[in-house]
């Protein structure tokens, strides 16, 4: 994934002339290529590969690598062993859900957790770096799926680092 994703791209044809039969056509066919590319569209993966990309094009953060696929809670670790979960939200009010050890519910997971939002054009909003003590005080617990996860608030997000913009 470049790097242009975050700067605004005009798209070089006018969708509004497309009925909707081709406008289905040309989505299949993008999707298609992306697959084939290794990209998806999934806002989730989006977050990450942007979070890892904006910590490897800065001096002043970790380096940070994709943690091998099912891996639980870890979706980057960084040169130095540090664990780092990532969540992105775009229209959500809501991360997604973060298990706790089956075994000992407070048993620290991860050393950190990025928030990434993302506007609706998949560019970044704003990348938020909490430690492990921050997430267990602004976590909320979602009772149907039996995990935590952290709200779009001010009072979950106010305390962490900014990391984008800087």
């Amino acid at each position: 994934m470049t790097k242009s994703i975050n700067s605004s791209t005009e798209i070089p044809l006018d969708l509004k002339i497309l009925d909707d039969l081709r406008l289905l056509a040309l989505r299949t066919a993008v999707d298609t290529e992306a697959r084939s590319r290794g990209l998806r569209f999934n806002v989730g993966e989006i977050g990450e590969k942007l979070a890892i990309a904006e910590f490897k094009g800065r001096s002043d953060l970790p380096v940070l690598a994709p943690a091998p696929p099912g891996t639980k809670n870890i979706d980057a670790i960084s040169r130095d062993g540090d664990r780092y979960s990532i969540k992105t939200m775009q229209r959500a009010k809501k991360s997604g859900t973060i298990y706790p050890d089956r075994e000992d519910k407070d048993k620290q997971l991860f050393e950190y957790i990025l928030i990434v939002l993302m506007r609706e054009d998949f560019t970044l909003e704003r990348i938020i770096q909490l430690d492990w003590n921050l997430f267990c005080n602004v976590r909320s617990w979602d009772i149907r799926m039996n995990a935590w996860y952290i709200a779009r608030s001010d009072r979950a997000l106010a305390g962490g680092r900014q990391i984008y913009p800087k």
